[in-house]
């Protein structure tokens, strides 16, 4: 094809010759740009209708108390039993008990002034209650019973430093016990009435709390995991059996005795299912995998 073009000032016309398919080319590409961009969308839109993308889900955050370091439980728990624990007449043992605990922020015995005679162990130590004042510090309330002092409350405050290890973040306190209340009662639950459910309840428990692990696994479920308790007791009387809220698992007021003639009020929350018609166990109390 020839394009005719008029050359300005002079008058001059100038002919080019041009390949038609090039002529084409430049007069069809804006239909044919058009044209991509609505097959471009029509394709997208059906990934869109048959594919929708997902949200992407922030993971959640982390909802409740942190998990407890028990390692700075212990390390509290073992300052408190050495510090409470003393000979009058012999310091130099509870200085020497206590001198890895102290170190250069803190006297060599932590403090402890002993008088020149007298003496008190320490039975048992619990830690009762913890809170953290801020980050990596904590301080624990820390029950002890003493042989001389009786039962006793003191708060050590462990801090755990960058490096990992515990130490003490200041001297520790005598205080009072943790606030307690009275029990509670459950509220009103549903009475168990089905009387085959009630009948394979009590036999269970009779055979958990006997230890007789090869009674008790004609009532459990194929996948139930149950451990049975060492010390054996007898079932004196199994009261009313109410559902526990949610369903699914029964709660029951056992009266016991142990080979001492010690007698118990224990309750037991038993889980139950029906996969074949018949009541069976699926777990006693607790979940000893967990």
């Amino acid at each position: 094809m020839i394009d005719v073009a008029t050359e300005a000032g002079r008058g001059a016309v100038i002919i080019r010759s041009r390949p038609l398919w090039q002529i084409r080319l430049l007069r069809g590409l804006p239909r044919y740009l058009l044209s991509a961009l609505a097959a471009a969308g029509i394709v997208a839109s059906a990934r869109f209708a048959i594919a929708p993308p997902r949200p992407r889900l922030l993971a959640p955050a982390p909802v409740g108390p942190e998990p407890a370091d028990r390692a700075a439980e212990g390390y509290a728990a073992l300052f408190a039993r050495r510090y409470l624990s003393w000979t009058g007449s012999e310091p130099l043992s509870s200085a020497r008990a206590l001198a890895p605990f102290a170190g250069a922020a803190m006297e060599a015995d932590a403090g402890l002034r002993l008088p020149p005679s007298g003496e008190q162990h320490v039975e048992w130590v619990e830690v009762v209650q913890a809170r953290e004042p801020q980050p990596d510090e904590h301080v624990y309330t820390v029950a002890a019973q003493t042989d001389t002092a009786g039962l006793v409350y003191l708060t050590v405050s462990v801090q755990r430093q960058a490096d990992g290890s515990l130490a003490l973040a200041g001297y520790p306190a005598f205080v009072g016990p943790p606030a307690y209340g009275a029990a509670r009662t459950r509220g009103q639950l549903r009475e168990v009435t089905d009387v085959a459910l009630q009948t394979v309840v009590e036999r269970a428990l009779r055979n958990y709390l006997a230890g007789s692990e090869s009674n008790l696994a004609a009532d459990l479920t194929g996948d139930a995991r149950v451990s049975l308790p060492r010390l054996g007791l007898t079932v004196l009387s199994v009261g009313h059996l109410h559902w526990a809220a949610g369903g699914g698992a029964v709660l029951a007021l056992v009266q016991a005795q142990d080979g001492r003639g010690v007698r118990y009020a224990l309750d037991y929350e038993v889980d139950v299912a029906r996969p074949a018609g018949r009541w069976e166990v699926s777990a006693v109390q607790m979940e000893p995998n967990t």
